[in-house]
């Protein structure tokens, strides 16, 4: 190649450069377009759904355009993981991705159809759900320490009723009872609903659910609640302590929730999306509904949310391997 043919080359791809770039510009600020479909990985009715909802709601009039929830049940949230990274990546597509889809199905199930690191392009980390470690009333577990107490005494003779095996509450007792050196008897049911219903009428003696089922029951004296496993006080359960701060410093084990693209989806569109859900979730009111449902405000921006979703994936993999789980 003779140095004009060279010179007209490197000009040809600087063009191409500068097209591709101020094409990818061009999208960025005609967005959005149209409505944006969001993927709940649960059923209608539950925590995932309510943030979902919320967020869609508040996010739609600053977009311009209306952002659709679509519920896709299944597989812990993996069918909704799936579909997203089936779609385009181009902002028309997100998904409210969970701690059980992206840091838990994949040790849970063995395999599943999508990588939780390369297949998405985190957004925003906006939501943490404790699990409330809680006990019927006639229980002789006073506190936390009685129940560890008992149960190094008589290694799986407590029964500790969860909503299902692979659920956050099953898993962050599971991690519990790892830090704490104990063995109890985990009891499956197909739902939080069931597992407190069991735990009020003392089918199980210790329940491990998410608090803003179980807040209600402790607040009624239908339970007696033992500890929270978020960093800090629930604003609902503000009496019962934290699961860190009664001797075991730094724990922690939350049911997070975030916003995510498809891999691919340009930059520009990612950081759009990130300014509007902090404005979002900024809102007073947000937080406020987030607290009165026992859900704590966290904002993560794409990279700090990209290096905790993979803190959580070796976590919880870790965990889940070790313990021999799997999901039914």
């Amino acid at each position: 190649m003779n140095g004009t043919m060279a010179v007209r080359a490197l000009l040809c791809a600087a063009l191409v450069s500068i097209t591709v770039t101020a094409n990818a510009a061009d999208r960025a600020d005609s967005y959005p377009g149209r409505p944006i479909r969001f993927l709940v990985g649960f059923a209608a009715g539950g925590a995932n759904d309510l943030v979902a909802r919320l967020v869609a709601t508040k996010l739609g009039p600053r977009l311009g355009q209306q952002v659709i929830v679509d519920n896709r049940a299944g597989g812990g949230g993996i069918l909704a993981h799936e579909l997203l990274v089936s779609a385009a990546p181009d902002g028309y597509t997100m998904i409210l991705a969970s701690v059980t889809g992206l840091a838990m199905a994949p040790a849970l199930r063995g395999k599943v159809p999508y990588d939780p690191i390369r297949d998405f392009l985190p957004v925003a980390q906006v939501v943490d759900a404790a699990t409330l470690f809680s006990t019927h009333p006639s229980s002789v577990s006073r506190t936390l320490a009685d129940m560890v107490a008992r149960a190094k005494k008589d290694p799986g003779a407590l029964i500790v009723g969860n909503p299902g095996i692979g659920s956050v509450g099953h898993l962050a007792f599971e991690r519990f009872s790892s830090v704490a050196g104990i063995k109890v008897v985990n009891v499956p049911y197909k739902s939080g609903g069931l597992a407190a219903t069991a735990a009020i009428s003392g089918q199980v003696e210790h329940l491990a659910g998410i608090i803003s089922s179980g807040a209600p029951h402790v607040k009624a004296g239908k339970l007696r609640g033992l500890g929270v496993t978020s960093a800090r006080r629930s604003q609902i359960l503000s009496d019962v302590p934290t699961v860190a701060e009664q001797g075991y410093p730094g724990f922690e084990a939350s049911g997070w929730l975030g916003i995510a693209f498809p891999a691919k989806t340009p930059a520009a569109i990612v950081q759009r999306m990130y300014k509007e859900t902090q404005a979002v979730m900024a809102q007073q009111d947000t937080q406020a509904f987030l607290e009165k449902s026992g859900l704590d405000y966290v904002m993560k921006n794409p990279e700090e949310f990209r290096g905790y979703i993979k803190a959580e994936l070796a976590r919880w993999t870790k965990l889940i391997t070790d313990a021999g789980i799997k999901a039914d």
